[in-house]
Order: C-alpha cells, then sequence, then structure tokens
C-alpha cells in the first residue's frame, strides 16, 4: 500500500501537538466539465510545534492517535508572511 502525502495550509494551530491543515482538491464535475475546488479539513500530530497559521506543509498518513487525528507533519515547505 502506497503512503499517502497531501499539501496544505495550517489554519488552526491551538491546540497541544496538533494543527489542522485545510488541503484543497480540484475535481473536475462529471456532466458541467467546471472545475470545483473541495476543501478538507485535516487534523495532524505536531510535536516540534514548527508550524504556525498560514503556513504551507506536507503531511503523511500515520495510524489512528486518536479518534480523529490521523496525520502527521512532515515538514514546512513555506513560512507564512506574519
Amino acid at each position: 500500500m502506497a503512503v499517502k502525502e497531501k499539501i496544505g495550509v495550517v489554519v488552526s494551530d491551538k491546540m497541544k501537538d496538533t494543527c489542522i491543515v485545510a488541503v484543497d482538491d480540484r475535481i473536475i464535475h462529471k456532466r458541467y466539465k467546471k472545475v470545483i475546488t473541495r476543501t478538507k479539513r485535516y487534523a495532524v500530530h505536531d510535536t516540534t510545534f514548527n508550524s504556525s497559521i498560514g503556513d504551507r506543509v506536507r503531511i503523511r498518513e500515520t495510524k489512528p492517535m486518536s479518534k480523529t487525528k490521523n496525520w502527521v507533519l512532515i515538514s514546512v515547505l513555506r513560512k507564512s508572511a506574519t
């Protein structure tokens, strides 16, 4: 089984060891052929506290750590301007 990795933006970092990452997926509507952007939010395990709101990060799927947390932070690709 392949390891799933996604790239998203940190939208919340108020919890201990956890941040919320929003990942945008672009799909084409089957009938109307219009590009649709769908956003999904993932609870991500972050023990290093390197990420802050607005950072672009890479996350990887892992074994469940809690009820909603199945992803771990791999790296920060780009820090936010603020």
